[in-house]
């Protein structure tokens, strides 16, 4: 019986489906269907009813998924404290945010290189709506995301939190400083995607001004950094990923009377059997942004 085909079973009875289990396992539909066919060949029984579109576990399916959880479990413990790091393989799909690209990916990129160093990383960079969605799907297996993943068997980790200052470019003239709510409604202001925490902060804090206020938004950052460059608004960003901009006088920061919520990241991952190697890298990040400012 190998590791394989019981990972393969594992993830078939979660996600309900042999295309969806190909996909997270990076094989082939016959390569899959291969593996649960050879098992119950071994076990003697049938471990789904293929009658409907979905794969639906049997009665004995749900006996062995029992099993086959603890042993997953059991190999994955083996190889964690057994095992050379280097003898560790597979790939590890990390969802992140743009703003953590921007400041701690390489780094946390380097940390996994030199620990583990024949784990292969997918990167996928996206808005944390759609990373939050990816990881229940199990499309990534750690999430870097604004907000929490609130569903049974997923755990989320305070991550870091990036306080949001004001800037503008010299291109665009403001009133005295410190600025007031009614005076910052009358400019337009770019600011992250609809949705998003800093975007319906902002859009509650000036709609208490005025309605018609312009607020431009977009999912990347390199474009609302070259828009507020531009001068086309004010925007509110973290420090962190605009330096050059503000060491060369592009942008430069100034005040408003109300104050705007950080911008707060967890981590988040799936607590599946032999998931060892997921949370070894959730501690990895975890130690490069200590002493987290919380």
């Amino acid at each position: 019986m190998k590791i394989k085909s019981l990972e393969t079973f594992f993830w078939i009875a979660k996600l309900g489906s042999f295309r969806a289990t190909a996909k997270k396992l990076y094989a082939s539909q016959p390569t899959i269907s291969a593996r649960i066919s050879g098992l119950e060949d071994e076990l003697g029984i049938e471990l789904f009813d293929r009658s409907g579109r979905n794969a639906v576990l049997t009665a004995k399916g749900r006996q062995v998924l029992a099993y086959a959880e603890k042993i997953l479990q059991l190999h994955a413990e083996l190889l964690e404290t057994v095992a050379s790091p280097d003898a560790i393989q597979g790939t590890i799909r990390l969802g992140v945010a743009e703003t953590i690209a921007y400041t701690w990916l390489p780094e946390l990129i380097e940390s996994i290189s030199e620990t583990y160093p024949a784990i292969n990383l997918e990167l996928d960079v996206d808005i944390s709506v759609n990373l939050s969605e990816k990881l229940l799907k199990r499309e990534v297996d750690i999430a870097f995301l604004i907000g929490e993943v609130k569903q049974e068997g997923f755990f989320n980790l305070p991550f870091y939190s990036y306080p949001l200052i004001w800037v503008v470019s010299p291109k665009l003239a403001l009133p005295p400083e410190p600025i007031s709510l009614s005076e910052l409604a009358k400019i337009p202001i770019i600011t992250y995607p609809r949705m998003s925490e800093p975007h319906v902060n902002i859009r509650s804090m000036i709609n208490k001004m005025s309605n018609s206020t312009q607020i431009h938004s977009s999912s990347s950052l390199s474009t609302i950094i070259r828009m507020a460059v531009d001068g086309i608004g004010v925007s509110a960003l973290p420090k962190e990923i605009i330096k050059t901009e503000l060491a060369t006088g592009q942008l430069r920061e100034f005040s408003v009377e109300a104050s705007i919520p950080d911008l707060v990241f967890n981590v988040a991952y799936c607590s599946a059997p032999g998931a060892n190697v997921v949370r070894a890298v959730v501690d990895l990040s975890l130690k490069i942004v200590t002493p987290k400012p919380f």
